[in-house]
């Protein structure tokens, strides 16, 4: 009888010491090749898909791995490897909301802005969110179009958001960084902000503007998902954003998704064969 406590005893504790060690290692992120939401037009390679919603950091740095290293920043011309970023954060007053953001900001010619990143909508404009000490006393994260946006939508790096306006589509095209000569990249992923539904998030063409396939965004509720797709090769020519449901708007209701965009990373703009 004590041989087989003892035993019950040791199986109990067993059972404990793995739950607990279990409980102290977070979930790895992890890139899963999967199939689009829809046939792409041409598909030269099953792409690598990073997503995830929640504490997104390392679902995020994962992706940055995937297209590689370095981070080229603002720097013209097409570099050997790495990837390009746009975060907001550094847009000036003057091009923020209120006002539209140039949809060649991020392809200027020289440093911090050569970043070959040409942005279009079929709405109004695109707009980058106010900061705490802007000039016109905007408010913040797009508070000025709907005041309950300015709690609703948090900031992945502080502490600008960015969202087309009068619509809910933002078409992405690529440029060799500083120039007008098209590029391709490897990839695109971004960071969206207060996803309610489930809905496809990204389309990429090709330059002959084939599609490469759709993809969804995981769905947080007023927190954060991300989403990353990378072919073998540079093949994206442009990339299709839709963001929500429909557009921001003063009478936006609760039967609606309204979502917004922080960070976005590509791969290294290359010039069009």
């Amino acid at each position: 009888m004590e041989s087989k406590s003892l035993l019950v005893m040791l199986v109990v504790c067993s059972w404990i010491l793995t739950a607990c060690q279990s409980a102290s290692v977070p979930p790895t992120p992890t890139a899963t090749i999967v199939p689009p939401t829809t046939a792409p037009t041409v598909n030269p390679t099953a792409p690598t898909v990073v997503s995830g919603a929640g504490d997104i950091t390392a679902i995020v740095d994962q992706y940055r791995a995937v297209l590689g290293e370095p981070n080229n920043g603002g720097k013209p011309g097409s570099q050997p490897t790495g990837r390009r970023e746009i975060n907001w954060d550094k847009v000036p007053d003057e091009s923020a909301a209120p006002n539209f953001l140039p949809g060649d900001f991020f392809n200027a010619a020289a440093d911090p802005r050569a970043r070959g990143a040409m942005l279009s909508t079929p709405g109004k404009g695109v707009q980058v969110s106010a900061d705490s000490d802007n000039p016109t006393g905007t408010k913040v994260r797009f508070g000025h179009i709907n005041p309950s946006y300015s709690d609703i939508f948090k900031t992945f790096s502080a502490e600008r958001l960015f969202s087309p306006i009068g619509s809910n589509i933002v078409d992405l095209t690529f440029f060799v960084p500083g120039t007008q000569t098209p590029a391709l990249v490897r990839g695109f992923g971004a960071v969206y902000v207060d996803v309610d539904t489930e809905h496809t998030a990204f389309e990429y063409f090709d330059k002959e503007g084939r599609s490469l396939g759709q993809f969804k965004v995981p769905i947080a509720n007023k927190g954060y998902s991300f989403l990353g797709v990378a072919f073998d090769q540079p093949v994206v020519a442009r990339v299709r954003i839709e963001y929500g449901t429909v557009a921001l708007d003063p009478d936006d209701s609760a039967e609606n998704d309204v979502a917004v965009m922080d960070d976005f990373i590509y791969g290294e703009p290359q010039a069009t064969p």
